[in-house]
């Protein structure tokens, strides 16, 4: 199980090759994915209530995701209350199905695997008629997988380079015109995502996803893969600086202020300098496949 599942052979020789900044749309037709994470399947985890509640959320344009309190009953997700939301037009995202779906779960490791990037999956079901998620971009290139109907994604070119972790995210540095500016001059792309097709979406492109215009439920899957960037290895490259005791030497209270701040922000940087310079690169390489291809936190 790898990409394979996700997109033809075109889409994953492209992605791993050059990881397009320009979104693309492959027709898939019914690999595996489809025949083992079925929109049946996927309406169960919304109408038993198995995944949990805090990995859920229920979103209606334009108001922002309701509190957890509105689908859960003593601490749990109370399925009567999801169920009731999708019915008066709520999105329902399910979240971090690789944590809960056996098969999510193996096809979340092979694509790490395969190209050494962290990821996770959302569902997203959304009622005709309607609309969950507004207007925003994400921090990594998503898969979106079109399991059932149609889904229209209005979309803009990045306002900000490269967004990471907390960097450039969207709602830290969004503008008030943004929206009017966009809907004024129209999205530079318009892509009705059709069942059995998978959209590529690279990290800062903005986009409003919707099914105003549908008479079809519409059921996607957001294969969200993050990036490994250069900042990821400097951390590696730093990791085991920590055995060093010039490292864990403290810094005093009052060294915070003045020339005492500033020579000791100098001392640091020469030493970082020199443990990086000293460092036998073919040492610290298996330990950065290692977690390339382990680690699953997805702040990468």
């Amino acid at each position: 199980m790898s990409l394979r599942l996700l997109l033809p052979e075109e889409g994953v020789t492209e992605l791993l090759t050059s990881w397009p900044d320009e979104p693309r749309v492959y027709d898939r037709g019914r690999p595996a994915l489809d025949e083992a994470v079925t929109s049946e399947a996927i309406r169960g985890y919304l109408y038993m209530g198995t995944v949990p509640a805090h990995e859920i959320a229920a979103v209606k344009a334009p108001n922002p995701s309701l509190s957890q309190n509105a689908y859960m009953t003593d601490g749990r997700t109370d399925r009567a209350k999801l169920v009731r939301l999708y019915e008066q037009g709520y999105t329902i995202r399910l979240g971090n199905l690789q944590r809960v779906v056996p098969a999510l779960a193996g096809i979340s490791e092979a694509i790490q695997t395969e190209t050494g990037y962290s990821n996770y999956i959302h569902a997203f079901l959304t009622p005709p008629g309607h609309q969950g998620l507004r207007h925003h971009w994400d921090q990594q290139m998503a898969v979106i997988v079109q399991i059932a109907g149609t889904k229209r994604w209005q979309l803009w070119r990045p306002p900000v380079t490269a967004p990471m972790r907390e960097y450039n995210e969207s709602f830290r540095v969004w503008k008030d015109e943004y929206i009017p500016t966009w809907e004024a001059a129209g999205p530079d792309l318009e892509i009705d995502l059709k069942a059995g097709q998978s959209l590529l979406l690279p990290r800062g492109w903005v986009h409003n996803p919707h099914v105003l215009e549908s008479e079809e439920h519409s059921i996607h899957l957001t294969f969200a893969i993050r990036e490994r960037t250069r900042l990821w290895l400097a951390e590696k490259l730093l990791a085991g600086a920590i055995t060093r005791e010039e490292f864990r030497s403290i810094v005093l209270p009052h060294q915070f202020s003045g020339e005492s701040l500033m020579q000791q922000l100098g001392e640091a940087r020469e030493a970082l300098v020199k443990y990086v310079q000293d460092l036998d690169l073919y040492e610290v390489a298996p330990s950065v496949i290692r977690d390339a291809l382990t680690e699953l936190e997805y702040r990468t």
